[in-house]
């Protein structure tokens, strides 16, 4: 492999990173600004926490808005486009600064200051961007919740992070369907055992609102009364928190995900130019929401951060229709986008033709993640766009990417079915979940790992729970302190890694241990099949079997058929092992609003158990639906 080999240049630059890991980040730290320099580039002294950029003060803020705001005031910065009310606004930077430091005058004046925490929970307007944003000024500690959560799960996320302020909305909209917020929240409020001193309202004229006296202020008239105020950047030190972000954990309780000031800010900046390739003065278009890590990361501080426009959208993939997100592309130029496969496979079954109505020549790549990337889908909007498909692999814990393609770098091609190789700061390795034995060759099976320390932008820690952040994610791998992934991969010769599903969605049939996204992946091969979920059913003879749903792309397609082409297939690339014991036929799979399967609540039907905690679900029609056709008759 000779030097000018694409591979070998990251190659070079990953192995760089992992041997002086000092040096290497001592120079992405460049990327943003310090109103003091760092005295120490990382911290080893109690692992398995690390501490970034020990000593330096920076601010996420101004290096989202402010910097640029000096330099390139008239640039463009935040765009919002909603399909669901039919609106659009476009902020510069300068405009930005203007608005972000009108919200911050907003919290300071209730009380709210550094360290306090202010919890979000909106839909994808731009003054949740905007208080967000505030926050990160003053130094206050948001904690965004998806738009739309159920009270129960909010009312925990309350009492876990005990915010001095809640902002929230009348309303949000999904599919031209209004759904009111304050019956939530004020259920939530009544079940947290924390109470909200001030609760901000965004009024879109969607929906009444009935305020309590003494409790709840309007975000217009507020703004108006500190229109012409300005408020100063708090200059934190790197490693105080910056955000908390609640992610399901294996007990039930959710964690919240601690992140900090200067080593994120660090790994955003880092990412946009080495992984993403975005320029300053480009647009930057993820389709994610702000309730979620793709969203804070590559919505809003990521982009902005880089000197990006960001464009953020409110609406489906196909309303009006499903060439919406194309003419977005065309009209603002978008160079970098990010969706996920959810959002690909519900445009695959629209009509081609909105593809190519559009003119995409500014759009350099399309990154994806969220879930598995299968083939099939993968090689249709490749081939469909004429551009680079980008896989990538991270979680809400590490904040930007562990396994992808560096762009930036040098322009590896991608690899069906597979993320990419690891990034730069990432020691990632294969390790035998029984021994804790690196796996060394090429195509083992075995848990995804992270050596220590965790690269910038990584997870601190567990809020307020040290101890479950060390038992959670570094006690798991026998005789070793690495973070556990808890998802299960192979790696081929060339480094490219392969994502088979959780740990815990590993099934052992009779003593073979199969990945559950091995199975789905052969079966979504089939073109009969539009979508499939496979999940391990307990099984008094061998342990477990396989059991798939699939989703058929023909409405008369018989289960019988359906199930005889499945065993074929499965037969034909895995062996008769890996067959599912059964087929079910459905309509639809239950889905998270994110996009993301329900594969626990599947198997919870299957085994006759309790669905546990669906809060986050899309359409409980379909799980009702899944649960009539599994009852004993």
């Amino acid at each position: 492999m000779s030097a000018a080999d694409p591979t070998c240049r990251y190659a070079e630059f990953h192995a760089r990173s992992l041997a002086d890991p000092a040096a290497f980040w001592a120079e992405q730290a460049d990327l943003i600004d310090w109103e003091r320099p760092f005295d120490q580039v990382v911290d080893t002294t109690h692992p398995p926490f690390a501490r970034w950029f020990v000593g330096g003060r920076t601010n996420l803020c101004h290096n989202a808005v402010d910097r640029h705001a000096a330099t390139h005031p008239d640039r463009r910065a935040l765009i919002w486009v909603s399909t669901e009310v039919d609106q659009r606004r476009e902020w510069t930077f300068a405009a930005l600064q203007r608005e972000v430091e009108a919200t911050a005058a907003i919290l300071r004046r209730h009380g709210v200051g550094p360290g306090d925490r202010v919890l979000i929970y909106c839909p994808m307007v731009p003054e949740a961007v905007f208080a967000m944003l505030a926050c990160a000024r003053i130094g206050a500690i948001h904690s965004v919740v998806f738009g739309g959560f159920a009270s129960h799960s909010l009312a925990g996320r309350i009492e876990d992070c005990t915010p001095k302020l809640v902002v929230s909305c009348d309303a949000g909209s999904r599919g031209g369907k209004v759904q009111g917020y304050q019956p939530l929240l004020e259920e939530a409020l009544r079940l947290s055992a924390h109470k909200v001193d001030r609760v901000l309202w965004i009024d879109r004229g969607l929906v009444p609102i009935e305020r309590q006296p003494g409790r709840d202020l309007d975000y217009a008239a507020e703004r108006e009364a500190v229109a012409q105020e300005r408020v100063p950047c708090e200059w934190l030190e790197s490693n105080e928190v910056s955000y908390t972000l609640y992610t399901s954990g294996t007990t039930g309780k959710p964690k919240g995900v601690q992140r900090d000031v200067g080593g994120y800010a660090v790994a955003l900046a880092a990412s946009i130019r080495h992984i993403f390739d975005g320029r300053p003065g480009e647009t930057f278009f993820s389709t994610s929401d702000i309730g979620w890590v793709v969203g804070h990361s590559y919505i809003v501080y990521g982009p902005l951060i880089a000197g990006m426009a960001t464009l953020m959208v409110e609406g489906l993939p196909i309303r009006p229709d499903p060439g919406i997100w194309w003419r977005l592309v065309q009209e603002y130029q978008v160079t970098v986008m990010f969706s996920a496969p959810t959002a690909v496979r519900v445009l695959r079954k629209a009509d081609p033709a909105y593809l190519s109505q559009s003119d995409l020549s500014s759009l350099r790549s399309l990154f994806l993640a969220g879930e598995p990337l299968d083939e099939p889908t993968a090689r249709w909007i490749r081939d469909a766009l004429g551009k680079p498909v980008v896989d990538n692999y991270w979680q809400t814990e590490t904040g930007w990417p562990i396994l992808t393609l560096a762009r930036g770098v040098a322009p590896m091609n991608e690899r069906l079915g597979s993320p990419g190789v690891p990034m730069y700061g990432y020691n990632a390795v294969l390790v035998d979940p029984e021994t804790g034995a690196t796996l060394e060759g090429p195509n083992q099976k075995g848990v995804l790992a992270l050596d220590y320390p965790l690269p910038p932008g990584c997870l601190q820690t567990v809020w307020r729970d040290d101890a479950r952040y060390v038992k959670t994610y570094w006690s798991s791998i026998p005789g070793r302190q690495l973070y556990s992934t808890f998802d299960v991969a192979t790696r081929d010769s060339e480094g490219y890694t392969f994502i088979l599903g959780r740990s815990d969605d590993v099934i052992n049939v009779a003593g073979h241990r199969l990945g559950t996204r091995e199975i789905e992946e052969c079966i979504a091969g089939l073109a009969s099949v539009a979508e499939v979920a496979v999940v391990g059913v307990a099984d008094e003879l061998k342990g477990q079997v396989a059991v798939a749903f699939v989703v058929p792309k023909q409405a008369d397609l018989s289960e019988d058929e359906l199930a005889r082409q499945v065993g074929q297939q499965v037969n034909e690339q895995l062996g008769a092992v890996a067959r599912p014991a059964r087929v079910h036929a459905v309509a639809a799979l239950p889905k998270t609003r994110s996009g993301k399967l329900l594969r626990r609540a599947m198997q919870a039907l299957c085994e006759g158990r309790e669905l546990g905690d669906l809060s986050t679900l899309e359409d409980a029609t379909t799980l009702q639906a899944l649960a009539q056709k599994l009852r004993p008759v």
